[in-house]
């Protein structure tokens, strides 16, 4: 009898080249917006406010840039990192277009790289994932590497390939939203008063506040961003307790952060971030920043600040790694993005 559901991919059941074209489609409404500020305190103006949207710019308030990124995220899992180990990083990621309510999302991967690891029992995948609207048009981008299980240890190894991947995107591979101006920006209603100028490379910020996950309100995002992998769900697969989603945490810190980084707006690349320790229900999330890299971009009143965004369930602020490099064990979070704000 022939089986009609579906066990996901193993590693051996990928290869370079191989293009995957990940179910379902899926149409956002204003209630993603909605609910995504219900799981998240998410408050920057450009994603709270059509007229504010609307006066630097843009035809409204776009959905925001994360909760794009876990709808065509979520697509990927069912065929990317359904029998994952782990999602070990990012590289290469470009929001292209912003995503508005009634847009239609799907999800398109190639594989670009494979390497078996030593024990023979996992391997690494690496995609590049693109998010399509309804009209065809590439809304985002990203690569992203996974550890994934083999079904048959005897399987031979692939030919290892490991892809070139860009460190850092440079300021002009960034894309700019057509209109976006942010020459008029209204800094009272954004929050905060400081601008682009008032950030020095260097700097570190600390967010102070902090948010508690709760199971209930975690299970309910990934199951908005229709993410099926199994480590967030099935107690019997993870015993020791269920996964938080490492989106989850983005999501967190990237809100938390509004306290000290409010006219960081749009977030328009990706350079790279790693989940370094696993977050579980209970654990409190705070989170710091540093910037990193300054640069303009050529469009009225909008600078780009390269940032990157730490969460930690502990420890003290700034402190990453220990004496051997490794991360501290309260870090989960560390992501190195662009973010565009007014000069």
């Amino acid at each position: 009898m022939m089986a009609k559901t579906n066990p996901g991919r193993f590693f051996e059941d990928y290869s370079v080249g191989q293009i995957l074209h990940h179910a379902v489609p899926r149409t956002v409404t204003a209630g993603e917006r909605a609910l995504y500020h219900a799981l998240y305190p998410a408050r920057h103006a450009l994603y709270s406010s059509d007229a504010f949207a609307q006066a630097c710019g843009l035809p409204g308030s776009p959905i925001d840039d994360l909760a794009a990124f876990h709808v065509v995220f979520g697509k990927t899992v069912p065929d990317v990192s359904l029998n994952a180990v782990a999602n070990l990083g990012y590289a290469e990621g470009r929001w292209l277009k912003p995503v508005y309510a009634g847009d239609t999302l799907r999800s398109v991967s190639e594989v670009i790289g494979l390497k078996e690891n030593s024990n023979g029992k996992t391997g690494v995948v690496y995609v590049r994932t693109r998010g399509l609207n309804q009209r065809d048009e590439t809304v985002m981008e990203y690569v992203r590497w996974v550890m994934v299980r083999k079904r048959d240890m005897d399987a031979p190894a692939p030919d290892t390939v490991v892809p070139e991947l860009k460190k850092v995107l440079a300021p002009e591979d960034l894309v700019v939203p057509a209109g976006l101006d942010f020459s008029s920006y209204d800094f009272a209603l954004a929050g905060e008063p400081h601008r682009w100028g008032d950030y020095a490379v260097g700097e570190t910020i600390d967010h102070v506040d902090g948010v508690t996950v709760e199971e209930a309100e975690h299970m309910l995002a990934t199951r908005l961003w229709q993410n099926t992998a199994k480590v967030h769900f099935d107690l019997t697969f993870r015993p020791e307790g269920r996964l938080i989603y490492g989106g989850h945490v983005i999501s967190m810190a990237r809100a938390l952060s509004f306290n000290g980084l409010a006219n960081a707006q749009m977030i328009v690349g990706l350079n790279g971030g790693a989940h370094a320790n696993p977050c579980f229900a209970g654990d409190t999330i705070k989170a710091w920043s540093e910037v990193l890299d300054k640069a303009e971009t050529g469009v009225p009143g909008v600078g780009a600040l390269r940032l990157r965004l730490v969460a930690t369930k502990g420890g003290a602020p700034f402190d990453l790694r220990d004496a051997a490099g490794k991360y501290q064990p309260g870090v989960l979070l560390d992501l190195d993005y662009w973010a565009l704000m007014p000069l």
